[in-house]
């Protein structure tokens, strides 16, 4: 006996985005749904966004200085069961910046929440194609200080190594994005 594929979410509805680390919200921040079929989950990010971090017991959060996201649009794409989510970057006025992979637990739905997390490792893939890593240490820091496994760090590597596959097969399966845009008021 299988179980049902969760309900979709409605476009344009507003979810809450957790952060969980071990079992417990470390951050929470309101997105908006751009499109969720079975395939994906497609929520945008946008400035104002308010953050709220409640008390953890691995303290504060790392972004705690912030009261909301700023200075960029973020359509943040997710498919079920991968260590990874693909956020196309824009600036606010509308233009292209980089696509940001950024590796995390797979995203469980909570009634009108996404759960997921932050192993620290991200890859950028600039518009010319160029690639670049961004806190590859934080693998190591987050396993020092108790926030994941050696076998989560595995796992983590083990999903970076599929995305170089797919970048360089050109079979990456956000490719349905490429063309999206958010809408900015002129």
């Amino acid at each position: 006996m299988g179980t049902d594929p969760p309900e979709s979410f409605a476009r344009g509805a507003i979810l809450t985005r957790r952060e969980v680390l071990h079992g417990q919200t470390w951050l929470e921040h309101p997105v908006t749904v751009v499109a969720d079929d079975s395939e994906t989950l497609a929520v945008r990010l946008d400035p104002g966004s308010r953050f709220d971090f409640p008390e953890h017991p691995f303290g504060p959060h790392p972004w705690s200085s912030h009261s909301a996201w700023e200075e960029t649009i973020v359509l943040q794409v997710n498919r079920p069961g991968t260590m990874y989510g693909v956020w196309k970057i824009f600036e606010v006025d509308g233009e292209f910046r980089h696509w940001y992979i950024n590796f995390e637990p797979p995203q469980l739905r909570r009634g009108q929440a996404i759960e997921t997390g932050d192993y620290g490792l991200d890859l950028i893939v600039h518009p010319d194609g160029r690639r670049a890593w961004k806190d590859v240490e934080d693998l190591h820091h987050q396993r020092i200080e108790g926030r994941i496994t050696t076998r989560v760090v595995e796992q983590v590597l083990a999903a970076a190594a599929e995305v170089v596959d797919l970048l360089d097969a050109d079979r990456r399966w956000w490719s349905a994005w490429d063309e999206w845009s958010p809408a900015v008021p002129k």
